[in-house]
């Protein structure tokens, strides 16, 4: 039987934009399993199986529910542990919560200043109107102002991603010659951008886009068949 996810979509049932969703949709993929993905929006918290804490994402396997992308990680880790490690054991643990870590302080923060406001103009009126209360309240501003220095500010934002640079000309991934889990944490974040938004955060020479496209050819094109913008 399949896995279920519940997975963040726009207007168009098929554009997938969450960065967290991409992290357990390669992890899932990485372990070979089947798995049919529902859509979900914003204001649809009554619709994801209980228990949740009304985001995504969330899995059900066999019955079971399992939200959180760490949480699947570790779940498919240590309940299919006969299939392809996400880890490859301790020191990818270990290396799994730095890159984590360095994702939801830098990269994401990095590109939400970028794509913030090209994420509501994929959802619906009522997810709209959610969006804007809930993002304007958060960050103190319009999701107009919010943004509206991104052409000043993408060389800053290329700049900090010179460690994830360094890595990736030296090596095909930043978890060495194949990918692991560190790999589809930080390209979460980058999918969740080209899902959204056609501004191109990353020069067509830099390294990390190489790497980006590595990505988005694993597991027979997975992420790069999904509807998004550029390569």
């Amino acid at each position: 039987m399949a896995i279920t996810m519940y997975d963040l979509a726009g207007t168009e049932a098929e554009r997938r934009f969450s960065p967290f969703c991409w992290r357990a949709k390669m992890a899932l993929a990485h372990k070979g399993l089947a798995v049919e993905t529902t859509p979900w929006r914003f204001t649809e918290k009554d619709k994801l199986p209980q228990p949740n804490v009304g985001r995504v994402p969330v899995i059900v396997d066999d019955g079971k529910v399992v939200h959180d992308s760490t949480a699947i990680a570790d779940y498919l880790e240590e309940h299919y542990a006969d299939r392809a490690s996400l880890f490859g054991g301790a020191a990818g643990r270990a290396l799994t919560r730095f890159v984590q870590n360095w994702t939801e302080t830098v990269l994401q923060p990095g590109l939400i200043r970028l794509v913030l406001l090209d994420i509501y103009r994929h959802i619906g009126p009522e997810d709209q109107a959610y969006f804007r209360r809930d993002r304007e309240q958060r960050f103190g501003t319009t999701l107009e102002n919010f943004v509206g220095d991104r052409e000043p500010r993408l060389p800053a934002f290329r700049a900090s991603l010179d460690p994830l640079r360094r890595t990736v000309e030296r090596q095909n991934f930043i978890s060495g010659e194949a990918p692991l889990y560190p790999d589809y944490v930080a390209f979460g974040a980058f999918q969740w951008a080209r899902a959204i938004s056609d501004f191109d955060v990353l020069a067509a020479d830099d390294p990390v886009r190489a790497w980006r496209g590595r990505m988005l050819d694993l597991f027979g094109g997975l992420a790069r068949r999904a509807p998004a913008y550029g390569d």
